[in-house]
């Protein structure tokens, strides 16, 4: 069943019961606005609604404690359909309204990129959650990552396959969008430098229904782990079940996708007992619980990162245009990398000056359906 836009508000009203926290401006200036573009539509919706409570959420937070610059802080909505087309138009939609001093944008880095033109031509902060290394490495100063990039996650993953895990046979499955490759790439070369050069390297096209040929492949080629970068929830949960179905049943450790919410309830017990690399776990913070406390309280799901890095985008952006004391674009800017040892559901935020908050993550386990916090990787280099 298709969800239209009116369908999905008043599932947001019931579910949040909260109506004021997106607050209509009655009048010039009344409001201090943030656009956000969330896919209210198409195969990631699920993922969107959780995104858009994560962020509302934290604008409740922020309108009670005195709002943004003493206003109160609307939320701008526009449906990015779940495609690049999508978030362009979503975008131009909201960058066309002069009043809106940020955006947050993507979790996706194919549609980051699809956005990244028309941001460095508008010149106003985005907050993003796509973990394509190459997203603050192009030279657009105002793309801002509040979740930590895949650099570390190759590593992560790596690391705790070959050295935790003892495997060294892998066997890298990966979405050929912008996410997926980079993932890939960095897991390849974190495996080589541990000397377990992949036996497998498999990419796969994003809406896929049948993953037959991808498992077949992993099956002939004698792996004894799986590392996997899927870039969609619906995608992950086919593949898990037909990985199954055809008897594959070695240890695999996946990219943050494998823990979504969305996910798990696809694949249920296809997925019991992988590992995956989360920026966002439960038990990872004092900071991750009390999120996860308030977040069931509303949303009556559990948390994952499609919630928590826009509840953490809204907190800094807020907290950095009260510091600014404007919302000059430039001014917002160097207040959120200014941004230091900011206590975050996804973890402390550290900007650098490439605009990455992050430079870690965690390892977690599916334990018969419950995500199990094992242990928090940080890096500094």
């Amino acid at each position: 069943m298709k969800l239209t836009r009116r369908d999905f508000a008043a599932g947001l009203a019931a579910g949040i019961a909260a109506p004021y926290i997106i607050t209509t401006a009655r009048a010039e200036g009344a409001t201090t606005k943030i656009g956000m573009c969330a896919p209210v539509t198409g195969p990631a919706a699920e993922a969107g609604r959780y995104a858009i409570q994560g962020a509302k959420l934290a604008l409740e937070a922020v309108n009670k404690a005195g709002g943004i610059l003493g206003k109160k802080a609307e939320l701008v909505i526009e449906d990015d359909q779940t495609t690049n087309p999508g978030i362009v138009l979503a975008f131009s939609k909201l960058a066309a309204q002069s009043d809106i001093v940020a955006f947050l944008g993507s979790i996706r880095s194919t549609q980051v990129h699809a956005m990244a033109p028309d941001v460095l031509k508008l010149g106003k902060p985005v907050m993003i959650g796509g973990t394509d290394p190459n997203l603050t490495h192009m030279g657009n100063k105002w793309l801002f990552r509040f979740r930590p990039n895949d650099s570390y996650s190759g590593r992560v993953i790596a690391e705790y396959g070959v050295k935790t895990l003892g495997k060294k046979k892998w066997a890298i499955v990966h979405s050929t969008d912008a996410f997926g490759t980079a993932g890939g790439k960095a897991l390849t070369e974190a495996l080589t430098k541990q000397g377990c050069a992949p036996v497998l390297n498999q990419g796969y096209a994003n809406q896929s229904q049948d993953f037959t040929p991808v498992v077949l492949a992993i099956k002939q080629s004698g792996a004894d782990i799986l590392g996997s970068y899927f870039t969609f929830e619906n995608d992950l949960g086919i593949f898990a079940r037909q990985l199954r179905q055809l008897g594959v049943n070695i240890p695999w450790v996946g990219s943050p996708s494998i823990v979504n919410v969305t996910a798990l309830k696809l694949a249920g017990p296809a997925l019991y007992g992988t590992f995956g690399v989360a920026d966002y776990a439960e038990d990872s913070s004092d900071a991750a619980k009390a999120f996860a406390k308030e977040y069931r309280a509303v949303a009556k799901v559990a948390p994952d990162n499609q919630s928590s890095w826009t509840f953490d985008a809204v907190n800094v952006l807020s907290a950095a245009i009260n510091k600014a004391g404007s919302t000059d674009p430039a001014k917002i800017r160097e207040a959120i990398l200014a941004t230091k040892k900011f206590a975050g559901a996804e973890g402390e935020y550290n900007f650098d000056q490439n605009g990455d908050g992050l430079h870690g993550y965690n390892i977690v386990k599916n334990d018969k359906g419950k995500i199990v916090f094992d242990k928090h990787i940080e890096f500094t280099d």
